[in-house]
């Protein structure tokens, strides 16, 4: 899981440029890959406090993958846990502090076709909860110039590489098991 994840990371989000933060963070050894085999939805949720609390403690650790493929495989479901996910963040008083970026390997975003390439941008191996650290997001974000055109260039990479193509480069992670 944690290989497939980080060759995801590599091969697809960092290669690609999808988040322009990344490769800083990678190379950095900032990123956690947190892998779990939860099976409940009530589970995850206590490995995400679990691993909010440890983000908290320690500041060396800058975001985690967590990845949890026993779990939310149906992304209606996974959607709807993110709310959940939100609203532990406001009971734990970590809101504005850490955010829960979404991916899922049936990604889609509303208005589009499940087949649409643009949803890659959010597809991974296996269904996971990005925790990010927003005061670091806010400080990568004032950095890069026209940050509020990155959506637009991932969905125009995509589109350029096509679906076919992004199935391939996601099934090769998927192979690095």
């Amino acid at each position: 899981m944690i290989a497939a994840t980080q060759q995801w990371v590599e091969s697809i989000v960092v290669a690609l440029n999808l988040c322009p933060f990344a490769q800083r963070e990678l190379t950095g050894g900032r990123v956690r890959f947190a892998a779990t085999s939860v099976v409940s939805e009530d589970e995850l949720l206590a490995v995400l406090q679990a691993e909010l609390e440890m983000l908290t403690r320690d500041s060396a650790v800058e975001t985690t993958l967590l990845i949890h493929p026993a779990v939310l495989a149906d992304f209606f479901s996974y959607n709807q846990f993110l709310d959940r996910a939100d609203r532990l963040l406001v009971d734990m008083g970590l809101e504005g502090v850490f955010q829960v970026a979404s991916f899922h390997p049936d990604y889609q975003f509303s208005g589009t076709d499940s087949e649409d390439a643009e949803n890659f941008t959010n597809r991974s191996p296996y269904p996971m909860l990005h925790l990010l650290r927003e005061d670091s997001l806010h400080k990568a974000i004032s950095e890069f110039p026209d940050v509020d055109q990155i959506p637009a260039r991932n969905i125009e990479r995509m589109n350029s590489l096509g679906k076919d193509r992004l199935l391939l480069l996601l099934k090769a992670c998927s192979a690095a098991r």
